[in-house]
């Protein structure tokens, strides 16, 4: 393994940057892909000047843990607060929604029309046509209150 480190040339870099890239693209999570940057980064600088090989291994480890660092910190900084935090959430959507039961809440469980579907609910016994208000969900059952 030495003999392979002390004998690397620029184009053994640039070789292992197109196999870590490729590992990325096969298994994702932003990490083979700042490797395969800093091995591209260290094989150049061989093709400029010589760099002993325990200096290109200390860079392109350095270069490695420094980008993805650097990257994390960014991805952390630029995850925004979404505008719809309820985008694929559908059944919270309705909280605080007045419902109109289609079907009696009986023992505890009925249905009410929501937009142009039928939805179960769960809350206290109440009639056909009684006004109810969404105060929570649990799983895809609305938990309503008398209105």
């Amino acid at each position: 393994m030495i003999e392979l480190a002390q004998n690397m040339q620029w184009w053994h870099w640039w070789i292992l940057a197109a196999v870590l890239a490729a590992v990325e693209t096969f298994m994702p999570g932003a990490v083979a892909i700042w490797f395969a940057a800093s091995a591209v980064v260290v094989g150049s600088l061989l093709l400029v000047l010589p760099v002993p090989w325990q200096l290109q291994l200390v860079l392109f480890g350095v270069l490695g843990l420094v980008a993805y660092f650097v990257w994390q910190r960014y991805k952390r900084a630029d995850s925004e607060i979404s505008d719809q935090p309820l985008l694929n959430q559908r059944a919270a959507q309705h909280i605080n929604q007045v419902l109109t039961l289609v079907e009696p809440v009986v023992n505890g469980f009925g249905k009410a029309v929501v937009g142009d579907s039928v939805w179960r609910v769960s809350g206290p016994d109440l009639p056909v046509g009684a006004r109810v208000r969404v105060r929570s969900v649990e799983g895809s059952t609305l938990v309503v209150q008398a209105e």
